[in-house]
């Protein structure tokens, strides 16, 4: 006679796969509840300052689902000699390009929190500043012009760079914000994330308005 409390019935192995599917529901809805958040009815003037306030949100979340190649030890030189210093122990930099609402809202969110265990910067960027030292890179709509030149700067380079302007996905941006009725969403390239060593989490690219595979 099979003892039937040491064997999983059909039942009980069904009820397993519905809880496992139920919790990844969950995750994913928390995650799409953040990232799916109403601007809602109010008038331009403040409209455009909770849009910002949104973005700079997402700016920090997508930070939370990228994984960057591991950067090497890097010497360097002290009047005690060459000495290495371990990429971890740098500050986790979000670099913004216009939109000085949106550096405010990002600032303020940041400030006293860490990625990964590193401290975090918000850097304003002029047009012409190097980028070398960016996990992060935002480019506002009012910076179209500029959008060419510093997404081929940052291509094959382990930063996110994230837009605002149509078409951005089709010259090397790796995420692209749009507004779609009431609602922020955002669009993806992964063929922009393979070129940049980028590797996105699956739960955001559940929640993209739409994801672009790679070629």
């Amino acid at each position: 006679m099979r003892d039937r409390a040491a064997e999983p019935t059909t039942a009980r192995r069904t009820a397993t796969r519905r809880r496992a599917r139920l919790a990844a529901v969950v995750v994913s809805s928390a995650l799409a509840a953040t990232a799916l958040v109403e601007i809602g009815t109010a008038q331009p003037g403040s409209l455009q300052a909770s849009e910002q306030t949104i973005k700079a949100a997402f700016l920090f979340k997508f930070a939370e689902y990228v994984d960057w190649p591991a950067a090497p030890v890097q010497p360097v030189d002290s009047p005690f000699g060459a000495a290495p210093v371990d990429p971890a122990d740098s500050p986790f930099v979000f670099g913004v390009l216009g939109s000085g609402a949106l550096a405010d809202e990002l600032l303020r969110m940041t400030a006293d929190r860490t990625m990964d265990e590193r401290p975090i910067r918000v850097r304003r960027l002029a047009a012409r500043d190097v980028i070398d030292d960016l996990q992060v890179l935002f480019i506002a709509a009012d910076q179209e012009d500029k959008v060419d030149e510093l997404l081929s700067s940052a291509k094959g380079r382990p930063i996110l760079t994230v837009t605002e302007s149509e078409g951005a996905l089709a010259d090397g941006s790796v995420i692209n914000f749009t507004v779609n009725g009431e609602r922020v969403r955002f669009e993806v390239s992964l063929g922009a994330a393979q070129v940049n060593s980028l590797r996105l989490n699956s739960r955001l690219l559940a929640v993209a308005e739409r994801v672009h595979q790679a070629p």
